[in-house]
């Protein structure tokens, strides 16, 4: 098992502190089954929820962004809806995994993706309630979108990949954020006081998974 000790998962015993005493044994199979899922998020029936709950939520996504999306010409469309495409990524990313067809290329930018949209987002709609509007929608993205990044950090650390990938990957970030910021084809903002937050938090997540990435090759070189 891909650095972790399944012995965590069979004979660890959890301290009655955190247990909740002898009637938590409910909160003892959920921590169990998050260890267990922490150390092989690969077992069928979860990849299969994710599976289902990611392709809901890029419909859901797309649907977001209908707006935006019909006032942008067709050739730079794959530069709008940044998080449900993520998201669809992951999606076939997953549906890879169980059909034993991955793609390190294809795992590698999905989890990227998904990572840096979804922090993205959770600042973006946090930010929200400065300018006096934060509402059940935004409380709805947050969550979402903080799942999203969950699920990347999951499955990445499982992820074995090379350096002309992550460079790989370098590059495709590096053009998004040009096509963003740049040309101005970010998303449509809350409010329009936020476009420094959005630019300097997506360049900045950027960098961080880049580092991030890179200290995860250098690590693997070492042992």
């Amino acid at each position: 098992m891909t650095g972790c000790d399944r012995n965590i998962i069979l004979h660890w015993k959890i301290s009655p502190a955190i247990s909740g005493g002898q009637g938590g044994w409910g909160r003892r199979l959920l921590i169990k089954s998050f260890l267990r899922l922490l150390c092989n998020p690969f077992e069928r029936g979860f990849l299969w929820s994710l599976v289902l709950i990611n392709f809901l939520g890029s419909i859901y996504g797309f649907y977001w962004y209908r707006f935006q999306l019909a006032e942008t010409p067709w050739y730079y469309l794959i530069f709008i809806p940044d998080s449900p495409l993520s998201s669809s990524l992951f999606t076939i990313a997953l549906i890879t995994i169980i059909m034993c067809k991955r793609s390190s290329w294809l795992e590698l930018l999905a989890y990227f993706w998904v990572i840096k949209y979804g922090i993205w987002a959770v600042i973006l709609n946090l930010d929200v309630n400065n300018y006096g509007q934060f509402g059940f929608d935004n409380l709805m993205l947050t969550i979402s979108h903080a799942g999203m990044a969950v699920e990347g950090f999951l499955f990445l650390r499982h992820l074995k990949y090379s350096v002309p990938q992550l460079l790989g990957i370098v590059l495709w970030l590096g053009i998004n954020d040009y096509m963003d910021y740049v040309v101005g084809l970010h998303p449509w903002l809350f409010d329009p006081g936020q476009l420094g937050l959005a630019q300097s938090s997506a360049i900045g997540l950027s960098v961080l998974l880049v580092l991030l990435g890179t200290l995860y090759l250098k690590n693997k070189n070492l042992t």
